[in-house]
């Protein structure tokens, strides 16, 4: 198992990595709205939706994979009535290549944000 961490992306904020590999896998850790400094990008939902897919995204390039190596998607939301809004900013960043997915909506997030995505990728 390879550890994966990049330095485009917020500094883990507990005792994780941002992602692993192994046997051609990558999982990724949740990732929240959190600029790479440690901010938080905004309180709008769109916007916080925005940053955490380039937080996987950069996470991902230090694997040299993109969105099109994803194979399954997990979002977590605070509100199933942002759905819509965050299904927006999600589908700009797949193409033809859309993977599987699955959405809760739950009680908190960590630093009590509004999304966070962890996805499933293959080399």
């Amino acid at each position: 198992m390879e550890t994966i961490n990049s330095n485009n992306v917020a500094p883990a904020i507990g005792p994780y990595s941002h992602a692993v590999e192994i046997n051609g896998m990558v999982y990724t850790s949740g990732m929240i709205p959190l600029t790479p400094q440690g901010d938080l990008v905004s309180d709008d939902v769109t916007e916080q939706t925005k940053q955490v897919m380039e937080n996987i995204k950069n996470v991902l390039k230090e694997v040299d994979l993109t969105y099109n190596n994803i194979v399954k998607t997990t979002i977590f939301i605070k509100n199933m009535d942002d759905f819509p809004k965050i299904n927006n900013v999600y589908s700009t960043y797949f193409s033809d290549k859309i993977p599987s997915r699955s959405c809760v909506e739950v009680s908190r997030l960590p630093k009590d944000v509004q999304v966070e995505i962890e996805v499933i990728a293959s080399k």
